[in-house]
């Protein structure tokens, strides 16, 4: 661990994460200044009061839809780009802890944020404030963002980029060690088309995962499980119903899962007669490659992965919803136009929703070759290598920035899920790689 981080660092670092884990900072419904909600307002509030506190500047955007502190002087910007926004509790009744009111117990820190984001961006400010104590002087602008819709649509940190210089470098405390140089493209869409009688459809997935179940209790019930039954698909038989069965999993990693309305819509078409099917019967099969369809799609990032997460069928309108994670190097304006055309075949229309661009910074920058050395130098770990992600962080919304931390390997996963908790010792070895990356990048 750096020889910054001190026992007063760590203490005054791990009250002001309880401070603002005590704050509930998911998205409700708008207010005067608070595009996402109060808590999430009052969140940024108390960031920017800690900032000032530190001796920094602080400017929090008048619409609220975002804040930054600064130190330093010159024109360069270094950015460390963090969110302030969480998903909300859950169940309560999965928590062995009350979400919103931090608990320290056998090492660790309990509450909603600790991991994502709360606890990784304190992290970093305290690693600065700790080179700050030290006596270091910073050789150029270090700015702390603090974007607030993280966790929906990004708009918080897309009205920053309207409005804000661009940063020069940085680095996003979003996602796992060693580091991450290029995340795919995450393009979100619809599949639209004629509606049928014959049969209907109506699922509420999520985009961005592999659906694990699928229900169907209409027409034609016997012939539909005897479909599933000869290609050996799984499901639960209710009498006058069925539900498909999958295995969930992100749709960055969607090859791996096993997608329920597939093997649903697989089945339905051995059944009906009804275009829109065929794209899945006939075309699609269960390839979340999404080469069937579009052909080999690769590059150094990886394959395309394409997920179709629901499948909605009424008298009026068929609508498909389709998650893809697009290689680095690929046009994505070529790929939507092959796409576009290849889905006329089956009585189907493009639509978009929407697109996040992909994050790429050569391996080979002053940027990752320094940061890669810090965390090797800091965790001993020299086999360590640049990573590429299906994933998306604030990286991506920034000019040379990439994702570093602040999850170490072998860490327990806990973002989105009850019990939210990090290891202080975790803590403590993240905040020393910070440290000394924020040193060499900024201070000599």
């Amino acid at each position: 661990m750096s020889k910054y981080i001190t026992n007063q660092i760590m203490e005054e670092a791990i009250k002001a994460l309880q401070e603002l884990v005590a704050q509930p900072s998911y998205n409700q419904s708008p207010a005067p200044k608070a595009p996402f909600g109060k808590g999430i307002h009052l969140a940024l509030n108390q960031m920017m009061a800690l900032c000032d506190r530190l001796g920094m500047h602080t400017y929090e955007d008048p619409e609220g839809y975002y804040g930054y502190a600064e130190i330093g002087e010159g024109k360069e910007i270094f950015g460390v780009i963090g969110h302030l926004d969480t998903v909300p509790a859950g169940d309560l009744t999965s928590w062995s802890t009350a979400p919103f009111t931090p608990l320290i117990k056998d090492g660790f820190i309990y509450g909603r944020g600790t991991q994502d984001d709360k606890g990784p961006t304190i992290a970093a400010l305290f690693a600065l404030k700790s080179l700050l104590d030290a006596g270091l002087v910073p050789t150029k602008r270090i700015r702390f963002i603090f974007g607030t819709d993280e966790e929906i649509l990004w708009r918080g940190i897309a009205k920053y980029n309207e409005k804000e210089a661009p940063i020069d470098m940085g680095f996003s405390p979003d996602a796992e060690f060693p580091l991450t140089y290029a995340e795919k493209g995450l393009q979100q869409s619809y599949l639209v088309g004629p509606g049928t009688d014959q049969f209907s459809l109506h699922m509420d997935n999520a985009m961005n995962a592999v659906p694990a179940k699928a229900d169907y209790a209409g027409p034609r019930l016997t012939e539909v499980k005897a479909a599933l039954d000869q290609h050996g698909f799984k499901y639960k038989d209710h009498g006058n119903s069925i539900t498909v069965l999958g295995k969930s999993v992100h749709a960055m990693n969607a090859p791996q899962g096993v997608n329920a309305v597939l093997r649903l819509c697989i089945a339905l078409d051995d059944v009906f007669d009804f275009l829109p099917l065929d794209l899945i019967g006939k075309c699609f099969l269960e390839d979340a490659t999404g080469e069937n369809l579009l052909g080999r799609v690769v590059d150094e990032s990886g394959h395309l992965t394409f997920n179709i997460s629901s499948f909605e069928v009424n008298e009026k309108e068929t609508r498909l919803q389709i998650d893809m994670r697009v290689p680095v190097t690929v046009d994505h304006d070529k790929l939507i136009k092959r796409l576009s055309q290849k889905v006329k075949a089956f009585d189907l229309t493009y639509e978009h929703f929407d697109y996040l661009a992909p994050l790429f910074v050569s391996k080979e920058s002053k940027l990752v070759k320094t940061l890669m050395k810090v965390y090797q130098d800091v965790t001993g770990d020299t086999n360590a290598k640049p990573q590429i992600s299906g994933g998306a962080t604030f990286a991506r919304t920034m000019h040379n920035c990439v994702a570093f931390g602040g999850m170490l390997p072998g860490v327990p996963d806990y973002m989105h899920q009850a019990n939210e908790q990090w290891s202080l010792s975790s803590m403590a070895k993240t905040m020393g790689i910070y440290a000394e990356a924020l040193r060499l990048l900024c201070f000599e």
